[in-house]
């Protein structure tokens, strides 16, 4: 990305990476739901991986998919049983008490990866407008113990069931 960034002192031009998160519909969710797993990946192979689950109260998988396009223009979706994410480490929120998981293993036919947060604390308090807490920031992904690729975790339901 490029731009400009404007103040009383001045104006001052920057580059740099960004990450365009724009959700379309969170209304339909099962009502035995608490929230959901969701991560949006730019692999270093050019390819882009998204998968989520949807998460009971009891930590259980309701309902999970994803997808992953490669840079030769071929993609492939993933069932409810080709996805699994798997808890690795929990952050505990000094201001909420919410407890995230934000390391996270992700498996997928033929790849795991292991999700660890740029920063613990990236939890958005948007109690003010949207009603809920939650944590969503930068990731980077490794595998095998070696860097694959950097984006986004998404952590909904930790702190009270997701009201929509």
């Amino acid at each position: 990305m490029t731009g400009t960034v404007r103040s009383e002192a001045g104006a001052e031009e920057v580059t740099g990476l960004a990450w365009l998160d724009h959700e379309w519909s969170s209304e339909i969710l099962d009502d035995r739901a608490v929230g959901w797993d969701w991560i949006g990946l730019n692999l270093d192979d050019g390819s882009a991986l998204m998968a989520f689950r949807i998460r009971a109260a009891d930590g259980t998988t309701l309902w999970a998919g994803g997808g992953l396009a490669r840079p030769d223009g071929t993609s492939r979706r993933f069932t409810e049983r080709e996805v699994r994410f798997t808890p690795a480490r929990l952050w505990t929120s000094p201001r909420t008490g919410a407890r995230y998981p934000v390391a996270m293993r992700v498996e997928i036919p033929a790849l795991a990866l292991d999700l660890s947060p740029l920063l613990d604390d990236q939890e958005l308090d948007s109690r003010a407008s949207v009603g809920t807490v939650y944590w969503e920031g930068a990731v980077t992904a490794t595998a095998a113990g070696r860097p694959v690729g950097r984006g986004y975790l998404e952590l909904t339901g930790y702190w009270r069931k997701l009201r929509l």
